[in-house]
């Protein structure tokens, strides 16, 4: 696998965009962008787990379950349209639909994605006009052969991109990324939007087994405040432009090949979302290892990042130990805290703070050093079998309580 640089245009026959509609006040930040696959690509997604969903989400998951290629994706931020009703859900359908006849496609070729302030309907004209924007752009592309490179990245919108490249059945592939995601992240996804591309020939049921496998592992196993949110999208949009023949589960090599680099995309993802956490000073990854099973790994690791008591901890680069341990006995995971192990590292070090359930005599300032970089990261060590798992958090700030109280101001 080779990091290239780019993001959702790296792969063949993607261009993307972005543009100041005016959905949300500010006139510095970019808030509606514009995805589009030369061909139909074959798309698949996994959503949010709570039981209220975004009006984008239920139309999204229609196209997705019923397998349909998408050619164009549409997303805005400021208004997540939620809890809007039939209303709602006909703001979506408009925006696919007119979106499409600029395009000439159809509308249910196209996604809609949305975040922001729950309760409002989308600004139909406002909306209306940034697709004009968007498609004046990219039919200006089109017109001037202008290379597709200029994706949204350095927007407001999406500030995180990534691009790997890989070989599979003889071919080069390439599959990028652009990803938003602040606050209201807890595990089971939380205002997140990801979108990944590609241009891999690959059957429908195996990228969508691949990419629900690999959200538990990364998305599902962040917290920034514990909140889930309504409006969480991750898709993938292969339009087989490689020209690969299809990959297919029978390509057991290549298939390993391909999880791997999407594993890569998700995880730079993951960690990328925490360390953005709002208000967030620091990233915060933890290691459970040596766990009797996969379920309980997972199940410790999401009880320590998504404590508030151990973000203010890190916070405050305080090595209160007693927290941890407490945080995994409510966890409702099996393990036995007089074999439990602790460690805290960072770039300065490492430093052993628990064996067997107990404190070692470990030095309080040494401590405080390593856990005041910006990246720390804690390993748990149950030695009880041989199972793992990770998961990535942030510390919780006076800002994070500033961000949220003024959100709709």
């Amino acid at each position: 696998m080779e990091i290239i640089s780019g993001g959702v245009t790296a792969p063949k026959g993607f261009r993307a965009g972005g543009v100041h509609a005016g959905v949300r006040k500010n006139k510095l930040k970019k808030d509606m962008a514009l995805l589009v696959s030369d061909v139909p690509a074959v798309t698949v997604g996994t959503y949010t787990l709570n039981v209220v969903k975004a009006a984008p989400v239920m139309w999204d998951r229609s196209l997705t379950d019923g397998k349909k290629k998408c050619q164009a994706l549409v997303v805005n931020s400021g208004v997540a349209n939620t809890c809007t009703g039939d209303a709602g859900y006909h703001d979506v359908v408009e925006t696919a639909e007119y979106l499409g006849r600029k395009l000439n496609i159809d509308r249910e070729s196209i996604a809609v994605a949305s975040t922001g302030v729950i309760g409002l309907r989308l600004p139909m004209d406002t909306i209306r006009h940034g697709i004009d924007m968007l498609v004046k752009d990219y039919d200006y592309d089109i017109a001037h052969g202008t290379d597709a490179s200029h994706a949204i990245m350095t927007t407001d919108l999406y500030n995180k991109e990534i691009a790997v490249k890989i070989k599979i059945k003889g071919r080069d592939i390439t599959i990028g990324g652009m990803c938003k995601g602040s606050g209201m992240i807890n595990p089971n996804l939380g205002t997140v939007l990801s979108f990944i591309t590609t241009d891999l020939n690959v059957e429908y049921d195996l990228l969508h087994r691949l990419l629900k496998e690999d959200v538990d592992e990364t998305y599902n196993m962040v917290s920034v405040d514990g909140d889930m949110s309504t409006n969480d999208t991750v898709m993938i949009f292969a339009n087989g432009m490689a020209g690969n023949p299809v990959l297919t589960e029978a390509d057991t090599e290549d298939v390993k090949v391909f999880a791997e680099a999407l594993k890569y995309i998700n995880t730079y993802f993951a960690k990328a979302i925490a360390a953005d956490g709002e208000g967030a000073t620091r990233m915060f990854q933890v290691d459970v290892v040596n766990a009797p099973n996969l379920i309980n790994a997972r199940k410790l690791a999401k009880a320590i990042v998504c404590s508030n008591l151990i973000k203010c901890a890190i916070y405050g680069s305080d090595a209160n130990w007693g927290r941890f341990i407490s945080a995994m006995g409510q966890s409702g995971a099996h393990f036995d805290p007089y074999r439990t192990d602790l460690h805290i590292a960072s770039s300065v070090g490492e430093l052993l703070i628990v064996e067997n359930g107990m404190a070692t005599e470990y030095d309080e300032e040494y401590a405080t050093r390593i856990l005041s970089e910006k990246s720390v990261t804690c390993t748990v060590d149950l030695k009880l079998g041989k199972a793992e798992a990770t998961a990535w958090g942030c510390d919780l700030t006076y800002d994070y309580i500033k961000i949220n109280a003024e959100y709709r101001k």
